[in-house]
């Protein structure tokens, strides 16, 4: 019989680690599982808190510490430690898996023919206060996903899963050594940006995997307060221009100061497009100084890769 494995990666969240064990083994799940959890170095209590729980009774709670640091490292591990099973569920430390999640993953995989799926992320704001400048237009940003109520195929980038809630054949893994995280789009502890599991998603479209969406395969994503802040959206675009310069843009042969001029033209037409905004008093102010920090980064990482 096919057995899967429900991973988290944690790093310092020991407060939310029982309740969230707790929520995974109350999945149903039409085949065997076990629940792995990746301890990324916590200097918290997470350590002692996994010892206990392993011992409740439920499905099996095995974990391992990862002691190189980084998302990256702790993901890769995550399927080097499942390489055996035939499914891969993957969540996040800061959520909580809602009925239903592995019930629809295990259909997506052994029924449907996909090699990947996921599905809806929605925002639990219980604890925290939503700022009024936090548009909907923001909130995928936060990682949340809703592409409505029905199933389909995934054919491009539009209709994006990530790793709070996807599900792989491991046959994926298993038959592709080299198909792993990109270390280059890693994050260590709190840091933000990171990006590793969008090019994941853009590595299995590039392969013309199967990748399912399934609405039912739905967690509930708790936002720190220190997320909800304009600087933390700011500087995840930031980052993310920075790999985005020195990563995916190809080599241009006139430049200036080791930058292209169009760039510049960009960067400087973000700017105006953002003063613009912030002097009307317009909505969509965030978004548009996003787009400034992302074009920023996008001419630091270029440069940097240049070697000006």
């Amino acid at each position: 019989m096919p057995v899967l494995t429900f991973a988290f990666c944690t790093y310092n969240r020991a407060d939310r680690l029982e309740k969230l064990v707790a929520a995974m083994r109350e999945q149903t799940c039409p085949i065997p599982f076990e629940i792995l959890a990746i301890n990324n170095n916590s200097s918290d209590a997470t350590a002692d808190i996994l010892a206990r729980l392993e011992q409740l009774p439920g499905p099996t709670l095995r974990w391992v510490t990862e002691p190189v640091q980084g998302i990256v490292a702790a993901r890769n591990r995550g399927i080097a430690e499942a390489l055996d099973s035939d499914i891969l569920v993957f969540i996040d430390d800061d959520e909580i898996p809602l009925p239903g999640l592995l019930e629809a993953a295990v259909d997506a995989i052994l029924n449907e023919g996909a090699a990947c799926a996921g599905g809806r992320v929605a925002m639990d704001f219980s604890t925290t206060i939503r700022p009024r400048w936090l548009e909907d237009d923001l909130l995928g940003f936060l990682a949340a996903v809703d592409h409505g109520p029905e199933r389909f195929w995934i054919e491009d980038a539009s209709t994006p899963i990530w790793t709070a809630n996807v599900a792989y054949d491991m046959r994926l893994f298993r038959d592709d050594p080299a198909l792993r995280f990109d270390i280059r789009y890693n994050r260590e502890g709190k840091d933000v940006g990171g990006g590793e599991d969008a090019m994941m998603l853009r590595a299995l479209l590039e392969h013309k995997v199967r990748i399912r969406y399934r609405p039912e395969m739905a967690v509930l994503h708790a936002v720190e307060s220190w997320r909800l802040r304009r600087g933390y959206f700011l500087k995840l675009h930031y980052r993310a221009g920075l790999r985005h310069g020195r990563f995916s843009l190809p080599r241009y042969p006139s430049t200036l100061f080791g930058v292209p001029l169009f760039m510049v033209a960009q960067f400087l037409n973000h700017c105006g497009r953002t003063l613009k905004l912030a002097i009307s008093g317009q909505p969509g102010l965030i978004r548009q100084a996003m787009n400034a920090a992302h074009a920023l980064g996008s001419l630091q990482g270029y440069r940097n890769r240049s070697g000006a």
